[in-house]
């Protein structure tokens, strides 16, 4: 089950279209979809989550806590509207790009890819690509 859950003014449109979109992200890598939790929240929610749990004192776009268990991909994915609005600023990108990017991000790190290393990270942004022209696909 998938669920979308705000900690800020900002509320995702088109709940039932991003489903879909997120259900079928995963079904192409051959994964099912557990119980995964997008947590919508400020720049300063999840600065308080990163110091917190992970002893990180700077602002990111996305925390994503891992609960998976074999190919049932679980997690709560926290997302920063602040920081993936400003993102979409610096890189000439249409928010809801933006947006479907960070998403796809935390699941991607739920299904087992990086982005630690020069090539993991090419690799994340390749499939982010591939999983963002998913969005507008009817099933």
């Amino acid at each position: 089950m998938i669920e979308f859950n705000f900690q800020s003014d900002f509320i995702l449109q088109e709940k039932l279209e991003f489903t879909d979109w997120i259900t079928r992200v995963i079904s192409s890598e051959q994964k099912e979809v557990g119980q995964l939790d997008y947590i919508f929240c400020s720049d300063e929610y999840l600065l308080n989550l990163n110091q917190e749990y992970l002893n990180h004192d700077t602002y990111t776009d996305i925390i994503t806590f891992d609960y998976s268990e074999g190919n049932h991909i679980s997690g709560d994915i926290f997302i920063s509207t602040d920081r993936v609005k400003e993102n979409a600023e610096t890189f000439n990108a249409e928010f809801r790009i933006e947006l479907l990017r960070v998403m796809c991000h935390g699941v991607l790190h739920l299904m087992g890819y990086k982005d630690k290393t020069k090539n993991e990270a090419l690799e994340m942004r390749k499939k982010e690509e591939e999983k963002i022209k998913m969005f507008h696909v009817e099933p």
